[in-house]
């Protein structure tokens, strides 16, 4: 099944809650990019610009082209118990 993001939503801070098209839900810590190097990270290290995350054919994605594949997060917040059942009351 190839997985998309639906909807990404920023909770403050580095968090931001996903929803993908297989009707999961859950919320991720993105902060670990405060420390990362590279060019197309350094603008995410602002709260600010890391806010400005928007979802383009299914991938999370911010204004400087960076963006997330969405089927690595999708198994790494599965792998991690972080998806639930969108509709699910935690939600």
């Amino acid at each position: 099944m190839l997985i998309k993001v639906r909807k990404a939503k920023p909770l403050g801070g580095y968090r931001l809650a996903i929803e993908f098209s297989d009707d999961t839900v859950g919320e991720r810590d993105f902060s670990f990019i405060a420390t990362e190097t590279g060019p197309m990270l350094e603008p995410l290290k602002d709260p600010a610009y890391f806010r400005r995350v928007f979802v383009e054919e299914g991938i999370m994605t911010w204004p400087n082209g960076y963006d997330w594949d969405p089927i690595a997060l999708h198994d790494e917040m599965q792998a991690a118990g972080a998806l639930r059942p969108v509709g699910d009351a935690a939600e």
